[in-house]
């Protein structure tokens, strides 16, 4: 039988000096004695599958909307791809699995319904407030919002895994907004770098297969792609006589292999070119050492481009997204003009100070799932739809 102090004892072992190891966490804001069989990660994991904010991501847009079709990603379908290549990543280069998969279960629990657009809507709303970030607000769910334990609010996770939901993107965040308890000149620690990676991998791949199923883009337009078609090659090479549907599945497993099996290499490459021995050396490297090599990274640059063209930007996209900005901002309009509609929680916060008002209403539209969102705008705008 495994004690929690025989799990931190084979960590010694198994992982790799430049680990983040469990004994060495800073830690909780809230003081709890550490459970018995599991690891100070392994527990963040657990309380994150079982928040509400993690059921949320079933029903919120990775890039279309639910009613679309039982077959696309959601967030929550993302979110366990990005798991997955995160783990096989963090294994290979004896990093802390658990802390990994912690990060990358939590990464997405502050995206609004609708994806991005609205996103861009709510920081509008709350420039004067510090604006929007979904990472920022990541942060905020499972420090303030999630309801789970009676003497304190939030999910209480250790410091490693809410650092890694606000820096798991290396784009700089506003000053202003950016938690004082962060350095956001100091890099995460290598399992965050290996997780945000891992999700670029999972997204650009898994958009590829969706679109390619939505019909908004077709196999004519790829062979224009280098990466495609190399992966292509492989699968022919390989393989003869295979349907249409099998041989773009085989493609597609092509294309994370070889990005998974690149990233690693490089990874390590990097942590002997840098001479990284420990975490710390991690955190004061003066760049990120999980990315792709050249070769790669340019292949997937061209890729990701014609993403952005052909599916971010696909009029079908637009129009959703369109449609989403605007009965978002009458939600918010109608809301902040008369508090009390709001549901009792909500409007409990906007008694506490009137200043917290958009805050309030922010929380309360971003935590909302594409369904929800859709059937709350129907009870504020439809006559003849119950309230």
């Amino acid at each position: 039988m495994l004690t929690r102090k025989d799990l931190d004892g084979l960590e010694d072992k198994v992982l790799a000096s430049y680990a983040m190891k469990s004994r060495y966490s800073k830690g909780r804001n809230h003081s709890e004695n550490e459970h018995l069989y599991r690891s100070v990660y392994q527990r963040d994991r657990d309380r994150i599958i079982h928040s509400a904010a993690f059921r949320r991501l079933e029903y919120k847009t990775q890039v279309f909307v639910y009613h679309e079709g039982d077959y696309y990603r959601t967030r929550l379908t993302h979110t366990l791809e990005v798991s997955q290549i995160a783990r096989t990543i963090s294994k290979n280069l004896q990093l802390n699995e658990d802390l990994t998969e912690a990060v990358s279960l939590v990464h997405d629990v502050g995206h609004t319904p609708f994806g991005h657009a609205v996103e861009a809507v709510l920081d509008e709303f709350m420039k004067e407030e510090g604006g929007f970030n979904h990472n920022i607000h990541g942060l905020r769910v499972v420090d303030t919002l999630e309801s789970r334990y009676p003497n304190f609010k939030g999910l209480n996770l250790s410091w490693e895994t809410r650092e890694g939901i606000l820096k798991h993107n290396p784009t700089k965040l506003n000053n202003d907004s950016f938690p004082q308890e962060f350095n956001q000149n100091e890099q995460p620690t290598l399992e965050v770098q290996v997780m945000d990676v891992a999700d670029e991998i999972a997204y650009n791949n898994h958009d590829l297969d969706d679109g390619i199923k939505s019909g908004m883009i077709t196999e004519s337009q790829l062979k224009q792609i280098s990466i495609w078609n190399l992966a292509g090659k492989k699968v022919r090479d390989k393989y003869t006589n295979l349907d249409k549907e099998l041989r773009i599945y085989l493609v597609i497993r092509n294309l994370i292999n070889w990005q998974v099996t690149d990233l690693i290499k490089n990874t390590f490459k990097n942590i002997k070119k840098f001479k990284i021995t420990s975490f710390g050396d991690v955190k004061e490297c003066d760049v990120r050492l999980a990315v792709f090599s050249k070769e790669v990274g340019d292949l997937r640059k061209e890729l990701s481009a014609f993403l952005y063209t052909n599916l971010y930007y696909h009029w079908r996209v637009l129009r959703m997204s369109d449609k989403a900005t605007r009965f978002v901002k009458k939600m918010f309009t109608v809301y902040y003009n008369n508090p009390d509609l709001l549901p009792p929680v909500f409007k409990k916060e906007v008694k506490k100070g009137e200043k917290k008002i958009k805050r309030v209403i922010c929380d309360y539209i971003a935590g909302m799932t594409d369904r929800y969102a859709l059937e709350d705008y129907k009870r504020l705008f439809t006559p003849y739809e119950k309230v």
